[in-house]
């Protein structure tokens, strides 16, 4: 079965790791070492997907210097204990295989930075499955998800790769949105952080690894 797709760009957190524990632990930290009073563990839920920044505005409604303060905490104490404090979800691994071995070009797309999302795949050894590990520049400045998306499409058509009909795989909203701003069809996860409000506008939903493939147009791989 060929897929119905040349390319495949993959958001990381919440589609192929859970790495809320991680990123909420160091979210509870930079709060408490700026003072501040921690959210609760569901308000913290709600930071995991978008760009920090994003969500030091939107949810923490810090000004701006408030939080580049914020940014600066926390990058260094997510480096040093939350980076790998996440797990690959079920048949991802097996996904991410599938993809690789049918010849389709596969992008990271991800809002987190670039140096922390090579350190989680390197750490679940998941690089190989990838042709380019695109994501927020490690200064934040391409940090929306329509940015990141326009350059994993541009670094896969320098490789050479056929981007006319690309999709991309996440599990919030605002991976529909920046997919959509280059007109690329989003494929939904259920699994992530996503509530099933924000489904609205992808062409497809999965709700398990095997419907994932299904919806790519891409076999099973046999037992590794």
């Amino acid at each position: 079965m060929s897929s119905r797709y040349s390319a495949v760009l993959f958001d990381l957190d919440g589609t192929i790791v859970d790495s809320a524990p991680g990123i909420t632990a160091t979210l509870a930290y930079t709060f408490e070492q700026m003072h501040l009073p921690i959210p609760s563990p569901a308000q913290l839920l709600e930071y995991v997907g978008p760009p920090i920044l994003d969500s030091f505005r939107d949810l923490a409604h810090f000004t701006p210097a408030q939080s580049k303060a914020a940014l600066d905490i926390y990058r260094v104490q997510y480096l040093r204990a939350g980076v790998y404090n996440a797990t690959v979800y079920p048949g991802l691994a097996d996904v991410l295989r599938a993809i690789s071995e049918a010849g389709i070009p596969l992008s990271l797309a991800t809002s987190k930075p670039e140096t922390p999302a090579r350190l989680v795949l390197e750490h679940f050894e998941l690089t190989q499955y990838f042709d380019e590990l695109t994501g927020a520049s490690d200064d934040e400045k391409r940090s929306a998800k329509a940015d990141v998306v326009a350059e994993a499409l541009r670094r896969l058509r320098v490789r050479g790769d056929d981007v006319s009909r690309p999709v991309m795989v996440g599990d919030r909203i605002h991976d529909i949105h920046g997919a959509a701003a280059h007109q690329v069809p989003t494929i939904f996860v259920t699994w992530g952080y996503g509530s099933p409000a924000e489904e609205a506008g992808a062409v497809a939903v999965a709700k398990s690894a095997p419907q994932l493939l299904d919806e790519l147009g891409i076999a099973e791989p046999a037992a590794a």
